[in-house]
């Protein structure tokens, strides 16, 4: 029996929305950010390298003196997130609407930088000093500019890749203590359960192994999304 739309929309909230294989790439982008964000907070100096509300607060809390955080490390993430996103940008113009080319492009510099980084992981060692965590975070940083650049670009919906503030109040809000429409709440939480997933998996690894594998992990999760890309042509 031939599943019909609504039975594959149970199965994949963005079946039928005409994105190809975009949302799939995208969600597991997103686990890369929830891996990335696990290694630069937990290992690089309380730092996300993805999230960049949290550097806006957390620079707020370095320059009031609180402990355990760096106002050097939140501008090195700010500024190499935004010239990533910069980078992006441009990317994105390039490519228009040719999101094939636009995402492979795209990836091909965050899959780089990510590759880059773990290879620089691996070489240095514990422990690092300031200017090799500065050197890392700022990487991928970079890295997460350009994927966040590309993902506002697309604009597949509920798949920012790095932000979930608004997609938890699209599941609040559409719940049935809010509006009760309970719009999209599979996409939304498929979102939230890969960032979590990410978050838990890079978490694990930096605490009982160390931040090289973490960052191969999500290095080849990048790999594969071009590779994929590269065969499906979104």
């Amino acid at each position: 029996m031939v599943a019909g739309p609504r039975t594959e929309r149970s199965l994949w909230p963005w079946a039928g929305s005409g994105f190809g294989p975009l949302p799939a790439l995208l969600v597991v982008m997103t686990v890369v950010t929830g891996i990335v964000d696990a290694v630069s907070y937990l290992a690089l100096g309380h730092v996300f390298v993805a999230n960049m509300t949290g550097n806006v607060v957390f620079l707020g809390f370095a320059l009031a003196g609180a402990g355990g955080l760096s106002v050097p490390a939140s501008l090195v993430a700010l500024g190499a997130f935004l010239c990533g996103a910069a980078a992006g940008g441009r990317i994105g113009a390039r490519f228009g609407d040719r999101r094939s080319a636009h995402l492979r492009a795209a990836n091909s510099v965050t899959a780089t930088l990510l590759v880059a980084a773990a290879v620089l992981a691996a070489i240095l060692g514990q422990p690092l000093s300031s200017w090799q965590r500065y050197a890392l975070v700022a990487a991928i940083a970079l890295a997460m500019g350009v994927q966040n650049a590309m993902a506002r670009s697309l604009a597949v919906p509920d798949l920012t890749t790095t932000v979930l503030t608004l997609t938890l109040t699209g599941v609040a809000a559409d719940s049935t203590a809010g509006t009760g429409s309970g719009g999209h709440i599979g996409r939304r939480l498929t979102a939230v359960c890969a960032m979590f997933g990410g978050a838990l998996i890079g978490a694990l690894l930096v605490i009982y192994v160390d931040i090289a594998l973490p960052l191969a992990i999500a290095a080849a999760l990048l790999v594969t999304t071009r590779l994929v890309a590269q065969l499906r042509r979104p």
